[in-house]
C-alpha cells in the first residue's frame, strides 16, 4: 500500500512539474502576444475626433451648461470608451479642478452611488453650483441630457 501511494505520489510530481513548465510557457507566449499588441497599437493612429476635447471645470457657475454640452458631446461620439454611467462619471470627475475638484473629493472617500449615476451626479454638481433646472426646462425641451 505504501508503495502504491509513492508511485501516485512520484506520478502526481512528474504531472505538476510538466504542468509547471506548460505555464511557463504560455506565460511567455501570453506576454509576447501583449507585447505585440502594444506595438501594433502604438502604430494605429486613432481617427481624429468631431469634437474637441472639453475644457476642465473649476466651479464656475456660468461655465457650468458649456462643460456638460461639452463632455456629452465628447462622450457621445466617443461612445465606445463610456459604456457606462460610471465611466462616464470618472470622465467628468477627471476634468474638475480647483472648487469644482475640492467638491467632489468626498464624494469618492466615501465611495458614494453617485459615483456611478451619471444623471444624479450632474444633478448635484447643477445644484452645487447653482444651474436652475426649471429655467432650463423653459428654454430647451428637447435636450436629454440622459443620453449623454
Amino acid at each position: 500500500m505504501v508503495d502504491e501511494l509513492v508511485l501516485l505520489l512520484r506520478a502526481l510530481l512528474v504531472r505538476h512539474r510538466a504542468l509547471s513548465i506548460e505555464n511557463s510557457q504560455l506565460m511567455e507566449q501570453l506576454r509576447l502576444l501583449v507585447c505585440e499588441r502594444a506595438s501594433l497599437l502604438r502604430q494605429v493612429r486613432p481617427p481624429s475626433c468631431p469634437v474637441p476635447f472639453p475644457e476642465t471645470f473649476n466651479g464656475e457657475s456660468s461655465r457650468l451648461p458649456e462643460f456638460i454640452v461639452q463632455t456629452a458631446s465628447y462622450m457621445l461620439v466617443n461612445e465606445n470608451r463610456f459604456c457606462n454611467d460610471a465611466m462616464k462619471v470618472a470622465f467628468l470627475i477627471s476634468l474638475l479642478t480647483g472648487e469644482a475638484e475640492e467638491w467632489v473629493v468626498p464624494y469618492i472617500e466615501m465611495d458614494s452611488p453617485i459615483l456611478g449615476d451619471y444623471r444624479a451626479f450632474l444633478d448635484e454638481m447643477k445644484q452645487c453650483f447653482g444651474w436652475d433646472d426649471d429655467d432650463e426646462d423653459d428654454d430647451d425641451d428637447d435636450y436629454e441630457e440622459d443620453d449623454y
